[in-house]
């Protein structure tokens, strides 16, 4: 026990030291970036509470529910959020996608003389501190070894070697900005004034005259006002006349039949 106590107490030791004889630089590399910007417009239908109910550009609705009051759009100059929105305030949403493309470039850089060489997995080096690290060889990696260039099997015990391990991982940045901004309703037209109808007296010509009389007559004529009872102008001297004919006339006839009545009878008998 207090030998594999002593081991690990002495393996924790130098993986430490070991640790700090490592420098590790880190660069980054940026390309340039790209830009892409959508744009969603539609317009408030239905707002109740928090659930806001939009028709789209193309047509088609969209329901939002549990909006916020942090989420707003700028309406000339000023912020409205979901507690002061109208139905029919126009909206549009601007989404700028920025994309970054970057490299992140890692150096790790260990200065050792070579202690025992096993080509071509691992090699153990003495280090500055004067410890001694076991480190393992990546395939084709490469050693400088006073000022040139060497592989694993290049190596020979008690040769100062500078090793560097370069390591690039490519990455992309995304990030967003959401820019809001609203158009009002315009404001209901005012009620038009009532109007008090015209009355327009239309005059209707006078009917001509019936005949062709002098105009004084004329004016005398409708002047005077129309009798209530006709005048009496007339007698019963010609009725009086016309019944006695008619009774002389049916005394005649009557004569005349009973004489033609008289001859009958005598030539029968």
């Amino acid at each position: 026990m207090s030998g594999l106590l002593g081991g690990g107490i002495f393996l924790i030791a130098f993986s430490l030291s070991a640790a700090a004889q490592v420098k590790t630089q880190t660069s980054e590399t940026q390309h340039k970036a790209t830009e892409e910007v959508t744009v969603e417009r539609g317009e408030i239908v239905y707002l109740k509470g928090n659930t806001v109910v939009v028709k789209m550009e193309d047509g088609e609705l969209e329901s939002f529910e549990h909006v916020t009051e942090s989420t707003s759009f700028m309406v000339e100059g000023k912020p409205v959020n979901i507690g002061n929105a109208k139905v029919g305030m126009k909206l549009e949403k601007q989404t700028v996608r920025t994309t970054t493309p970057k490299v992140i470039t890692s150096v790790e850089t260990v200065t050792g003389k070579v202690w025992q060489i096993s080509p071509p997995k691992s090699v153990i080096l003495t280090l500055e501190n004067g410890t001694n690290q076991r480190f393992d060889i990546p395939d084709g990696q490469k050693f400088m070894v006073e000022g040139r260039e060497t592989d694993a099997w290049g190596l020979r015990k008690g040769m100062i070697v500078n090793v560097q391990k370069v390591t690039e991982v490519p990455m992309t940045v995304i990030a967003e900005t959401i820019r809001r901004t609203g158009k009002m309703p315009p404001p209901p037209p005012e009620p038009l004034k009532a109007e008090l109808p015209l009355l327009v007296v239309a005059s209707r010509p006078a009917p001509p005259p019936a005949s062709a009389a002098p105009a004084a007559a004329v004016e005398t004529a409708a002047a005077e006002p129309a009798p209530k009872k006709l005048p009496k102008t007339a007698s019963y001297i010609p009725l009086i006349g016309l019944l006695g004919g008619l009774f002389c006339a049916i005394s005649l006839t009557s004569t005349a039949i009973r004489a033609a009545g008289s001859r009958i009878a005598g030539l029968r008998s």
